[in-house]
């Protein structure tokens, strides 16, 4: 599966997703395109899922517009220690995730 980290991300977090094909924003090159342009890009590069932790994105954007699913990590603060505990719940869920919807993982 080909994932897309949002920049608010850290890069570190890549690891996690093994065997997974991942990609940060920053190593697309993508760093401060607005969330629109973003996903836009993402949907046409192929990218199966973009994560973030913006919890304003699925309010912001019309999700269903993008042939990609969106995972919004439910955390206080953007740290590996309040993600990692979390993957595990992704990590399951990705099999089963359709583009244009949002799932929101805490």
């Amino acid at each position: 599966m080909k994932i897309l980290l949002d920049e608010c991300l850290n890069w570190r977090l890549k690891k996690e997703f093994e065997p997974h094909e991942v990609f940060t924003v920053q190593d697309m090159g993508w760093s401060g395109i607005t969330n629109g342009k973003l996903m836009a890009k993402a949907s046409e590069q192929k990218f199966e899922v973009f994560v973030t932790i913006d919890k304003n994105l699925p309010f912001q954007q019309n999700i269903r517009e993008y042939k990609l699913a969106v995972v919004v990590f439910q955390t206080p603060l953007n740290r590996l220690e309040y993600i990692r505990p979390l993957m595990p719940t992704l990590l399951k869920k990705l099999p089963e995730m359709v583009f244009g919807e949002v799932y929101e993982i805490s």
